[in-house]
């Protein structure tokens, strides 16, 4: 993308409905600096040969020696869909516990945020109290899995190992967001209560209290990361390339005639597709899942580093179509929160 002037960039601050706010946040060492560092060179600011490497948005020279982000640092991005033009504020903060009133403060100011996750070292600490700020603030998440080459490169994973291993991070993430919404739907359950009876002693002792009560009504389809929901994405930021279930959703549904929003259900999951049959059908025992098949087996394997070489293979695509993303599930704001 091309680099843009000032007058541009102030004159797409006055569509404000067009104007996201979004915040990386991550336990430290996942790769926010990084994936910042990519979706800047998208803008044409710094090389995309030395995303990751330049560390932009670490401004400090003690950032900068010690590696790692100490105070929260914003730049304003530009993205164009079709006749769409949007300005996209992205905040990297950091991912040190010890810093984290600049996490507190970057999540007030936004309307959505990144959730960066090793793909390696999966939910860490900080990784959980990240998702409860962005939970407590009600902004719109969007999952990033980084460094997925590590899984080849050093650890050696083969397909079916590394597949497992994703599932398991989706899980970890989806049960603290399940664990946040009981609180939610239990606490509001309480205060209604309490406003509305009056404390009662029974002759016979105590009444027993459900706490589950009130749970099978809440909708919670919504709140939980999943690849077909469009609110995931896969990535390895220092090789510059990233992809989501839309993107093969897109080829293959031109390939094999299958309409896209059927393979967007299909894709991830237990599901496998009968060629000679030009049906999508659930995986019986001893046969792959269509993700390995079409994902991990090949393209995957073709993009991450090869071992030595110290080069990146193919990528699969840019990392700019996670602004795409975010402009999906982020909320239209009428009025700037700045203003």
């Amino acid at each position: 993308m091309v680099l843009n002037g000032v007058d541009k960039m102030s004159q797409l601050q006055k569509n404000t409905a067009n104007i996201r706010n979004i915040c990386v946040l991550a336990h430290v060492d996942h790769g926010k600096t990084t994936l910042a560092d990519c979706l800047i060179s998208s803008n044409g600011i710094i090389s995309s040969r030395l995303a990751g490497k330049l560390r932009y948005m670490d401004s400090r020279e003690d950032e900068q020696v010690r590696g790692i982000t100490m105070k929260s640092s914003a730049i304003s991005l530009h993205y164009a869909e079709g006749n769409e033009e949007y300005l996209i504020n992205l905040i990297d903060s950091p991912g040190h516990v010890d810093f984290s009133s600049e996490v507190s403060t970057a999540v007030r100011i936004c309307d959505g945020c990144i959730i960066v996750v090793d793909a390696v070292e999966g939910v860490c600490p900080q990784t959980q109290a990240v998702l409860r700020q962005a939970w407590l603030e009600n902004i719109r998440p969007v999952l990033v899995i980084n460094k997925l080459d590590r899984l080849i490169v050093e650890l050696k994973f083969t397909p079916q190992e590394a597949y497992s291993h994703l599932k398991n991070i989706l899980e970890q993430i989806n049960a603290l967001t399940g664990t946040l919404f009981t609180s939610k739907v239990l606490e509001e359950r309480a205060e209604r209560e309490t406003e509305s009876q009056v404390k009662t002693h029974s002759e016979q002792g105590d009444l027993v209290y459900d706490w589950s009560t009130g749970l099978e009504d809440a909708d919670d389809s919504q709140l939980y990361f999943s690849p077909e929901q469009g609110n995931v994405v896969f990535t390895s930021a220092i090789d510059g390339w990233g992809f989501g279930i839309e993107h093969f959703a897109r080829i293959y549904s031109q390939k094999i005639g299958i309409k896209k929003e059927v393979l967007l259900k299909t894709l991830w999951g237990d599901y496998y597709i009968n060629m000679k049959a030009k049906k999508i059908m659930k995986v019986d025992q001893g046969l792959k899942e269509w993700f390995l098949g079409l994902y991990w087996s090949t393209l995957l394997m073709r993009a991450t580093s090869i071992p030595g070489s110290g080069h990146p293979g193919t990528p699969l695509c840019s990392l700019s179509p996670v602004l795409l993303i975010l402009k999906f599930v982020t909320p239209a704001a009428p009025v700037h929160k700045l203003l």
